[in-house]
């Protein structure tokens, strides 16, 4: 009796999905990829059981690539995937990670998390919009900018972000 309705609900999905979805054309765009370095360190009452830590972060190093141009202050790179990286934060020592420990807290060993926030900014008319996207549409871009070539944006759920760029052939 439940499986009469699930080709209906399939229908619905599907039609909301397609239609949360839109595209538009880009002749100026911006791929930016925000590369960083962050010292952190996982305080708990129990490290090996507790399922959400407390993170301290201790010092962190960034530095904006864009369109995949080394930028300036970047001392690694371009890597395997395109991106230069700043220098490394200093590590924190014994003593500044024991003085951020609490009551019955242990704390873990300093770790060096590496992250990359991708944007891409593109103009419509006279608006600029920037939206977070991916390490595909950053690399699209990369490859385009420098033609000048326009860009069909595919932008994800609400126009809350670019999830797909392709050339537009002229």
């Amino acid at each position: 009796m439940q499986m009469r309705f699930l080709p209906s609900i399939i229908t619905a999905l599907t039609a909301l999905t397609l239609t949360s979805c839109s595209t538009t054309t880009a002749e100026q765009y911006e791929a930016t990829a925000l590369t960083s370095y962050t010292w952190q360190v996982k305080y708990a009452n129990n490290l090996t059981s507790q399922p959400q830590p407390r993170i301290e972060i201790f010092a962190n190093t960034s530095v904006l690539n864009r369109n995949g141009l080394k930028p300036p202050g970047a001392v690694v790179g371009p890597d395997d995937r395109g991106l230069c990286w700043p220098t490394l934060p200093p590590r924190p020592s014994v003593e500044q990670v024991e003085q951020r420990i609490k009551i019955q807290e242990e704390a873990g060993k300093p770790e060096l998390v590496k992250n990359v926030k991708y944007k891409l900014t593109y103009g419509v008319g006279n608006a600029q919009n920037t939206l977070p996207t991916n390490y595909d549409v950053y690399r699209q871009v990369v490859k385009a900018y420098a033609q000048k070539t326009p860009l069909e944006l595919t932008l994800g759920v609400n126009d809350n972000s670019v999830e797909k760029a392709e050339p537009v052939s002229k």
